[in-house]
């Protein structure tokens, strides 16, 4: 509806205000009565902007997250003010709206014009490239009820990252445990992460980077037992556009000592252990799950259960 567009204008412009001028959530609600008052007209749904833009401030923490994990190279305070209130807006909706009443698709398309009319030359691109990334993290929604206008790139053509992950197992007291990490969309996954992406790394191997990644990130060692699998998708940079992931996955074995999620790891907020038995009652990823079955079974035939 053409009023909801003015709706979310009237809140970015809300956010961009509170945003730079440092002011408090409750400042927020005054800005926008103000704002409603001299932009909206009798058009607006003023309940719709009170409910996104407190919804908008109360998930600001897991966004901004969200942000730093689809955006790794743009830290928040290097995105233009009017940019970083456009995801934030765009991906309260993408996330946590009602999706019967805001399907994934309008969300990422409403940022896009926001960015579009309010932002720089360049933001329509970012702000459609961070939603991107999330919307296919996130099972891309609503896809099978798009229309055929899919943008045809060669997938060859596409540049290709190697990362490396490992299913990280310990036996305590006769069990065995599984070491998995839990990011802000609420899944419970492997730790991963990309290899040979620094000059001084340039030459290491894939089993070399998945046991540096895995202390980077958790802050245990691990020795790998064998290979378990691996995948590869298509993900989206901001600026660079499409590119291929392809994904090592390994069995690695650890001492079961404290896991020590390290600080600068966007996109996850726990490390845990759990007991083999009790991991049937997460939320994995679907791509995640043929892994960590495999690597289960490996670890039931080890121990000859």
């Amino acid at each position: 509806m053409a009023n909801r567009h003015l709706a979310r204008s009237i809140v970015l412009q809300t956010l961009f205000e509170w945003d730079t001028t440092h002011a408090s959530e409750k400042d927020a609600s005054e800005i926008l009565k103000r704002n409603v008052e001299e932009f909206g007209g009798g058009e607006t749904d003023q309940p719709f902007m009170e409910q996104l833009l407190s919804g908008v401030l109360a998930k600001k923490p897991d966004v901004d997250l969200i942000i730093e994990k689809a955006a790794p190279e743009w830290p928040l305070g290097r995105i233009a003010p009017v940019d970083r209130n456009i995801l934030r807006l765009g991906l309260y909706e993408l996330l946590f709206a009602d999706r019967a009443q805001v399907p994934a698709k309008v969300a990422i398309n409403e940022a896009i014009e926001l960015a579009k009319t309010f932002g720089g030359e360049s933001s329509g691109r970012f702000v459609n490239g961070v939603l991107g990334a999330v919307y296919k993290e996130i099972g891309e929604p609503g896809k099978d009820e798009q229309g055929k206008k899919a943008q045809k790139v060669r997938y060859e053509d596409m540049p290709l990252q190697q990362l490396g992950g490992a299913v990280v197992y310990a036996k305590h007291d006769g069990q065995v445990y599984l070491a998995l990490v839990h990011d802000v969309f609420g899944h419970w996954t492997l730790s991963k992460g990309k290899i040979g992406d620094a000059p001084e790394i340039a030459n290491e191997t894939v089993e070399e980077g998945t046991v540096r990644e895995i202390k980077e990130e958790i802050g245990i060692d691990i020795t790998i037992d064998e290979k378990i699998g691996e995948n590869e998708y298509v993900a989206s940079h901001p600026e660079k556009g499409k590119y291929r992931k392809h994904v090592t996955y390994f069995l690695g074995k650890a001492e079961y000592e404290p896991l020590k999620l390290q600080a600068g790891k966007g996109g996850l907020d726990d490390a845990k252990w759990f007991r083999l038995q009790d991991i049937i009652d997460l939320n994995f990823y679907d791509d995640m799950l043929p892994i960590v079955t495999a690597a289960v079974q490996k670890l039931l035939d080890k121990s000859g259960k």
